[in-house]
């Protein structure tokens, strides 16, 4: 075993001495492109997403070093016909680009030095077969299957950190795409060494224009993953599992971690968290204990092109179309809104509707890093009224409407069109990010507007909550008084059929043409039932 050669399966036992989900299905998929025009294949999800833990899965079962049958006899692979047929029958190639990085002496010297480490434990168990003074990694990998017939598996974790490391060195990354080319361009010497390979990373493959660096490899993203959406994170069949294992609360977890959705799996939820809650048993943001908000309050901070807007309407819980096509995959070729909010999609921080082509927060943790990135991007009025919610909720609860109203004037005041009230979702949009905190106790239902006035919000309590529910009328150039008679007359319906509790009825008008010095544009009236 080495540490770029046949690896062995130490790594994947590891893993599976903690607490496992199955995802050996992954297996089967790979299986069915080995020597096939499919069998190169690229994979790409966010961090925290499970990324390593399938790679080092791939290196136990090819790995023909070791036995790893006792690994995988109880798991789901065990039960496909492809099972024994490539079970520890291969040499593994693997290449862990972000330790790569992190140990190499000098980092513009990267790829040689990739190669030089590789070849040199080739050269261990291949003695004599390919030529002592080579030193391209393609070359070799074609001289020892030429006169041995070996078929390689090659497998490369986070190939796209190089990318992210040295964003701004473009000969570095053309050399580093140059090495990946010759390793897997189609052709006699890839056809006849290498029987299947697995890239993962955060990016898809660099682009260049239109076209694919790598046209030979079959791409699945967080923008489409195809046949591997089960394999994104996980689905809400294993996550109920674990919360009645562990007698974790399910709606909770799914108000925290779920929210990305894909055809075939309408939710997927982020497993690093879920693992985090089953290990320690509290429910909070771990996306941002594990990976800084400073990236995306700089992506968000290029104010272009109404990105800005659209971030302010995505807190305002709705979404946002999108064009994804003509993102370069990269961190530097952002030139407009779309090439931002696709990036946001590959990093995790956006889900995207493929069926509408819109992007959207998709769940509580998330929402918190857009809070925090916000509140710390000079967008002082929007990241104010971010804090403040949780006060505005208790004042709404204490039956304060004159709270409810200055908090609103705030939001308004802020520089952004957005929320100027130019269309009809805007007030919903505005009382939606005044409320940001009640998501917590929480579900939240918005209902199409009518005519010149805003239909209700619904705020109904989440179980294990005393809270209130709140019925919120919005009304334009009218009265609070109108928005209370109207819940009156027509509004006990709906998500309130089967609800018993205490109920608090809100209204609140806007009156854009108030000439009264001193007079606010926003009022509100709270009554208790």
């Amino acid at each position: 075993m080495g540490i770029y050669l046949n690896p062995g399966n130490k790594s994947f036992k590891k893993i599976r001495n903690d607490i496992y989900v199955d995802k050996t299905g992954l297996i089967r998929a790979i299986n069915e492109t080995i020597d096939t025009p499919r069998k190169l294949t690229c994979f790409s999800r966010p961090r925290r997403f499970g990324k390593s833990f399938a790679a080092k899965m791939l290196c136990a079962y090819y790995d023909k070093s070791c036995d790893s049958r006792q690994l995988f006899e109880e798991l789901e692979i065990s039960q496909s016909t492809s099972f024994e047929t490539y079970l520890n029958k291969y040499d593994v190639i693997y290449l862990d680009i972000t330790w790569f990085i992190s140990t190499t002496p000098d980092i513009r010297y990267i790829v040689e030095d990739l190669q030089k480490c590789v070849i040199r434990e080739l050269k261990e168990k291949f003695e004599d077969i390919f030529e002592a003074e080579e030193r391209s990694l393609p070359r070799v990998l074609a001289q020892i299957s030429g006169k041995t017939g070996n078929e390689f598996v090659i497998i490369i974790d986070e190939w796209d950190a190089l990318f992210r490391e040295v964003k701004d060195n473009e000969a570095l990354q053309k050399e580093y795409i140059q090495l990946l080319r010759g390793l897997f361009k189609g052709g006699t010497a890839t056809d006849e060494s290498i029987a299947a390979a697995y890239m993962t990373g955060i990016l898809p493959i660099k682009k260049y224009g239109t076209e694919s660096a790598l046209t030979d490899f079959q791409e699945y993203t967080m923008a489409d993953p195809l046949i591997f959406s089960e394999y994104v994170g996980f689905t809400e069949a294993e996550v109920r599992v674990l919360c009645d294992r562990y007698a974790l609360d399910f709606d909770t977890m799914k108000q925290w971690y779920d929210g990305y959705s894909f055809s075939g799996q309408n939710s997927v939820y982020n497993p690093n968290s879920v693992m985090s809650v089953v290990r320690f048993k509290k429910f909070k943001s771990y996306w941002t204990s594990s990976e800084t908000y400073e990236s995306l309050k700089d992506f968000i901070s290029m104010d272009m092109d109404g990105l800005r807007d659209a971030v302010i309407a995505m807190l305002g819980d709705q979404r946002q179309h999108v064009e994804t096509l003509f993102f370069q995959n990269d961190l530097t070729s952002l030139t407009n809104k779309n090439h931002v909010l696709t990036l946001l999609i590959h990093l995790g921080y956006l889900a995207f509707d493929q069926e509408t082509q819109e992007v959207y927060i998709p769940n509580l943790e998330v929402a918190e890093a857009f809070k925090l990135a916000v509140q710390d991007a000079g967008w002082e009025k929007i990241g104010s009224a971010l804090a403040e919610s949780e006060r505005l909720l208790a004042a709404t609860i204490g039956g304060d409407g004159d709270a409810v109203a200055n908090a609103l004037e705030a939001i308004h005041s802020a520089k952004t069109s957005v929320l100027q009230y130019n269309d009809e979702n805007s007030l919903a949009c505005a009382v939606t990010i005044a409320y940001f905190t009640a998501e917590r106790f929480y579900e939240i239902y918005r209902e199409l507007p009518t005519g010149k006035g805003f239909a209700d919000i619904a705020f109904m309590p989440r179980r294990n909550t005393d809270k209130p529910a709140l019925l919120v009328e919005l009304k334009y150039n009218r009265t609070t008084e109108s928005a209370v008679k109207q819940i009156h007359e027509n509004r006990y319906d709906g998500k309130l059929k089967d609800y018993f509790g205490n109920l608090l009825l809100v209204g609140i008008n806007y009156d854009k043409d108030i000439k009264k010095k001193g007079a606010k544009k926003h009022t509100c009236v709270i009554e208790k039932v």
